[in-house]
């Protein structure tokens, strides 16, 4: 029996019992529940969220793009720990092997209330002939997906003839700089960073990631520096919506865009570099327009000489900054790999909304036996990799020719408006109080943890806060969101459910 089918019970009347309730006695109740808040302990933060979504003319709340810090540096400097250092958790991967692969490239930090996204560079090592060439590819790239850059020597070595390549590139571009001196462990070791004055990049920062040591002193004069909203990956309000395209290489990511775009279409920011820069093409389908954006495709395990596909992923990371729903692809010819459903797990983790495209669905009816087994099988597939996932539109299409690509349309439209949706405060505690009525969470250690409040703090993707008593099982919290999408929809989204616990106030 799986977590959620405890609280299943018998069918239940959910639908019935909320179309009796009308607006206004929902909105009465509602307000009824909220002044009960006032018996438990609040915070500044709560008052916040209880005020409601801050909304836009149109009725719908946007979150600037968070400002981007890139951490450059050749191996082994200690990037991954001052990523570690900068998050306070042990997130990438730090090994006594210089370049350690790993997938995430990109997280979410904040320092004195500032938010920001860290990218680490440390992914992979470039081949020792041609390290020169390869850590400044690193950083070239870095510099440009990036507002402000971090670059990390180690200063106890000093400036080493990689260092410099990357310097020649760094006193170019006009974006903040910071010149980070590692590995200074105390006092006695800072005219060591001293050193690195003559590499023209201003004062160095002494720090020791590994123990901390003027990090925060680094991090102040960091936040300073940052812009409110990223220049590189700016949510631009208004205009065509943004459809971000991802999969593995070589599933038709290229080819659905092409075929969508047709003859007349429009290159509006051809980035210079590789074919694995991402391209952003302004598309009509289904009679409006759509800013498209192609992706590189994302390769799990980065060897060596492929460097460029690590970055790819980095690439892809910005893509999904920029876009507001990923459509990804997945070829129905190929078993669903482990590395689709992790592609699909990065959107998640994005909050953006979601649409999967089948590609080459055409070759699943020729009449051979073995195309018959692909199709049971990929069913079968889906059942069980992508269960998670069951709310995305799902379109079977061949890129190829074009076919059915006409359905692409209704399922982008159809994510988009579930990503925007509101559901109102009075009907959404109407709907956890007749929830809670029938399906009761059971009793934990003695005590039954109760929903006291209810309200939806944020849009894009759709976000819940509880004020609850004590802690909600996992598992009752995604019976909560799957009881929310079969009476409200919000295929094609994905739904965030927070939880404040709070107690009573001691008189």
């Amino acid at each position: 029996m799986s977590a959620e089918d405890e609280y299943e019970g018998a069918p239940d009347h959910l639908v019935e019992r909320l179309a009796e309730i009308d607006d206004t006695l929902a909105e009465q109740r509602a307000e009824t529940l909220r002044a009960s808040l006032a018996d438990y302990e609040l915070d500044d933060d709560d008052a916040a969220v209880l005020e409601g979504l801050g909304f836009g003319q149109d009725g719908i709340e946007f979150f600037p793009a968070l400002p981007v810090v890139a951490i450059v540096g050749r191996p082994n400097v200690g990037k991954s720990a001052l990523v570690n250092r900068i998050l306070g958790r042990r997130e990438a991967v730090v090994e006594d092997t210089p370049g350690v692969t790993r997938d995430r490239v990109s997280y979410k930090a904040e320092w004195m209330d500032r938010r920001f996204t860290l990218v680490d560079t440390g992914g992979w090592e470039p081949d020792a002939k041609g390290i020169d060439a390869s850590v400044a590819a690193q950083a070239e790239i870095a510099i440009e997906l990036c507002d402000v850059v971090l670059f990390v020597v180690d200063a106890m070595v000093g400036a080493t003839s990689t260092d410099e390549h990357v310097v020649r590139l760094l006193r170019k571009t006009r974006k903040p700089v910071f010149l980070v001196a590692n590995k200074i462990d105390d006092a006695r070791q800072e005219p060591e960073a001293a050193g690195l004055w003559n590499l023209g990049l201003g004062e160095p920062h002494p720090v020791s990631a590994i123990h901390g040591r003027g990090v925060a002193d680094l991090l102040d004069e960091v936040v300073k520096s940052l812009p409110e909203v990223s220049a590189v990956a700016k949510n631009e309000i208004g205009g065509p919506r943004r459809v971000a395209i991802l999969g593995r290489p070589n599933v038709g990511k290229s080819s659905l865009l092409n075929k969508a775009a047709g003859e007349e279409r429009v290159v509006v920011n051809d980035l210079a570099g590789t074919t694995r820069d991402p391209v952003d093409e302004i598309v009509e389908l289904g009679g409006r327009m759509w800013r498209f954006v192609d992706t590189a495709g994302i390769r799990r395990r980065v060897h060596l000489q492929q460097g460029a596909d690590f970055y790819a992923s980095l690439r892809t990371s910005a893509a999904l900054e920029k876009a507001e729903v990923a459509v990804v692809v997945l070829d129905v010819s190929e078993p669903i790999s482990e590395q689709d459903v992790r592609i699909i797990d990065m959107v998640l983790e994005s909050g953006r909304a979601l649409v999967i495209a089948y590609n080459k669905w055409d070759r699943l009816f020729d009449d051979d036996m073995e195309n018959q087994d692909r199709r049971r099988y990929l069913e079968r597939e889906i059942e069980q990799d992508l269960a998670h996932v069951a709310w995305a539109p799902r379109v079977n299409i061949s890129a190829r020719t074009g076919r059915h690509l006409d359905k692409l349309v209704p399922a982008l439209e159809t994510a988009l408006d579930s990503w925007d949706t509101r559901i109102p405060t009075g009907k959404f505690n109407a709907f956890l109080s007749e929830l809670v009525a029938e399906h009761p969470h059971p009793l934990r250690g003695g005590k039954q943890p109760r929903i006291l409040f209810g309200t939806q703090a944020g849009t894009r993707p759709p976000t819940f806060v509880l004020f609850t008593t004590g802690f909600l099982d996992p598992g009752y919290r995604r019976f909560i969101q799957r009881r929310l999408r079969e009476i409200y929809g919000f295929e094609g989204s994905p739904i965030v459910i927070n939880m404040r616990i709070r107690e009573r106030r001691h008189r």
